[in-house]
């Protein structure tokens, strides 16, 4: 924490996690809303995408890494590479997963377990595999940014890596937010979310849309896997507690509402701040499991409830 008064540094601090808990957990309630099954292998697109970021830096960074911060600017073109490569691997891994262990699936009209189990067994290939490729320990995120205070807000301190990074998740927010609400994509994907037989009368390709989602939401991922290791470093199992805590964000805003999963990441990342200062940090964990058990006991439906194809 910094040196600033303890309520707004830690407001800012978890709004910043909660910012990517919200990119994350867009992806969970985008394939909620068309599909109306839960994407469990949607943390190893997480965990894949921020690999792609990762190595997409190092390339265009003398000796790996391993040297001083460069300036500002060279800095955020460096995370503007880093975003793109993360997106799009992120986009690769999510077309994958769909064309494997989600299309057979639904050609043959499989019951809803079916697609449980494919999409445990392909979370568990994914997260192995990382494992074999990437080595078992934590590989680190080049320091893009020198640690010090970009700015000051009612006494919490702003440095300029938390800027860049609550920045582009928030950005990416407000696109996404846009594309489903505003564009003919979103409209398609929220005609197949209300009702699929009916779009498909009207002209819908419901292959094709399934599919821009997928890819949607394994953008979102990929991108906020890389900014959650620009601060927690790159694992083959990094995926696992942040893809938890963005599934219980889906839950707590109301899974298929996209608002309500932008809502459910601020609310989760501002509860477990506080919750480990008033506590302890290594309860930020538990806090975000009990956040789970207690919305899914008393509100189920999320605080906004609405299924994306209708109207909040």
């Amino acid at each position: 924490m910094g040196s600033g008064e303890p309520i707004a540094q830690l407001a800012v601090d978890g709004l910043t996690v909660g910012a990517l808990y919200a990119v994350i957990a867009l992806g969970y309630t985008l394939v909620y809303g068309v599909l109306q099954l839960i994407n469990f292998a949607h943390s190893e697109v997480f965990m894949l995408g921020a690999f792609g970021g990762l190595y997409a830096v190092r390339a265009f960074v003398p000796g790996g890494g391993g040297g001083p911060p460069p300036g500002a600017p060279a800095a955020v073109g460096l995370v503007a590479v880093g975003l793109v490569a993360g997106a799009l691997a992120g986009a690769l891994a999510a077309l994958g997963l769909e064309r494997a262990a989600y299309r057979p699936l639904r050609r043959r009209h499989a019951p809803r377990l079916a697609y449980l189990i494919s999409a445990i067994g392909a979370s568990m290939f994914a997260f192995n595999l990382a494992g074999k490729e990437f080595g078992r320990q934590n590989v680190p995120v080049p320091a893009l940014f020198r640690d010090r205070t970009a700015l000051r807000v009612a006494g919490a301190d702003v440095s300029i890596q938390t800027l860049v990074i609550a920045g582009s998740a928030l950005a990416m927010l407000v696109v996404v937010d846009r594309l489903v609400r505003a564009s003919r994509l979103g409209q398609s994907i929220r005609a197949v979310a209300d009702d699929a037989q009916t779009a498909t009368l009207l002209g819908v390709d419901v292959d094709r849309v399934i599919v821009a989602t997928f890819v949607l939401g394994g953008l979102l991922a990929g991108a906020g896997g890389f900014l959650y290791a620009m601060t927690f470093n790159a694992s083959y199992a990094m995926g696992f507690i942040p893809g938890i805590k963005a599934f219980t964000a889906a839950v707590l805003g109301g899974i298929g509402n996209v608002r309500g999963a932008v809502l459910g990441g601020l609310l989760l990342g501002l509860v477990e701040s506080f919750g480990g200062y008033l506590l302890d940090a290594s309860y930020k964990d538990v806090i975000a499991f009990v956040v789970l058990v207690g919305v899914l006991l008393l509100r189920p439906s999320g605080l906004l409830g609405a299924r994306l194809g209708r109207p909040a």
